[in-house]
């Protein structure tokens, strides 16, 4: 059996480029060998684009861009050369044909749709949302429109553009009056919970607001009301044919699950399954399959919602490509339906290899 020659792009220009190394560790060290060919494709923090041919430990330690066998790439978007384009010493360049890409990146120009919009014009098959979900999943304002029309219950909230602040004061009274204090500020094209803060006074908001600005990096933000409760998850996998994995909890000590709660388990512990109740558990996986179709998703996704007081689920956001290490929560979530992680990978490259996105 011919093997996949399957690219793995890492790293990326992105508050969460430590994040992808960890995510791709582990991925690089569970992919079943046998089965695949791997071009590993790494991305500096500044944008540079190489080819490694390192070890795996490497990556996740962040020496990869050292090695002296790295050399630079571009992704061909010509379909009569599928793959990436290699410079080499004599300065000529050499196709690396490839049959799909596995992008572990996460953030922006990660999952936005920005480096979707390069593989849809590749024509390569690759992991994951195509670049229209992925943008309009990325942008909360987006996210909100779309799942409210589609019926799916939101936080209330509102949009805030940088351009339109003409008065800050007059800003956070009507943001007071509309959501309730406190209420959070979040950027909308962020990622790993950067620039997300909960508001409680005039003087934190006009700090905080100014900080989720910059997180975003569009002038756009959200403001949106606290759900009294805690968070689920669910893990959602298909294209045409979706399935879910098990139920999530997120159990914190904090005021919100942070980067330091997320990534370093401060203050925090995450229940899988979910300490709800089977009939909670079936409701939140029948909402997490409706916003991923609302949205167009494929691939996978993790669907992220509250449980409030009353026991009713509210969706809170969609992330296309979570967090990917063998304990991070969507492989956990579809572990526990049994499905393992080295199968996830295989189902994953599969979808990608029959999908036709947009």
């Amino acid at each position: 059996m011919n093997k996949i020659r399957l690219a793995v792009i890492f790293g990326g220009k992105s508050s969460e480029y430590p994040v992808s190394l960890h995510s791709t560790g582990s991925l690089l060290s569970q992919i079943a060998k046998d089965k695949y060919e791997v071009v590993m494709i790494g991305i500096t923090k500044e944008g540079a684009w190489f080819q490694y041919f390192g070890d795996v430990e490497d990556i996740e330690h962040d020496h990869w861009s050292n090695h002296p066998q790295n050399r630079p790439v571009v992704l061909s978007c010509s379909n009569t050369q599928k793959g990436f384009l290699a410079l080499k010493s004599d300065q000529t360049y050499e196709l690396v044909p490839v049959d799909c890409i596995f992008p572990m990146l996460h953030g922006k120009n990660g999952e936005d749709g920005t480096i979707q919009g390069l593989f849809t014009l590749s024509q390569i098959p690759y992991v994951g949302c195509g670049h229209m979900s992925s943008a309009i999943c990325m942008d909360k304002e987006m996210t909100h429109i779309i799942c409210e029309r589609a019926g799916i219950p939101c936080a209330p909230y509102m949009a805030v553009y940088q351009q339109d602040v003409k008065d800050v004061a007059q800003l956070y009274a009507q943001a007071k009056e509309t959501l309730n204090v406190p209420f959070f500020i979040k950027p909308c094209n962020a990622g790993s919970s950067f620039g997300v803060h909960k508001v409680h006074n005039f003087e934190e908001f006009q700090q905080d607001l100014n900080d989720a600005f910059y997180h975003d990096g569009k002038g756009k933000v959200i403001l949106e009301a606290t759900i009294t409760g805690f968070e689920i998850g669910c893990a959602v996998m298909g294209n045409e044919d979706i399935i879910t994995g098990s139920v999530d909890e997120i159990e914190i000590t904090d005021e919100f699950f942070d980067y330091e709660g997320k990534y370093e388990m401060r203050n925090s512990a995450i229940h899988c399954p979910a300490r709800i109740s089977s009939s909670l558990i079936q409701q939140a996986q029948e909402l997490a399959k409706r916003a991923y179709r609302a949205m167009n998703c494929s691939g996978m996704t993790r669907v992220d919602m509250f449980v409030n007081e009353k026991e009713e689920i509210v969706f809170n956001e969609l992330n296309t490509i979570p967090g990917f290490t063998a304990t991070s929560r969507y492989p956990t979530m579809m572990k526990e339906v049994g499905i393992s992680f080295p199968d996830l990978i295989d189902r994953l490259i599969e979808l990608a290899m029959t999908s036709h996105k947009e």
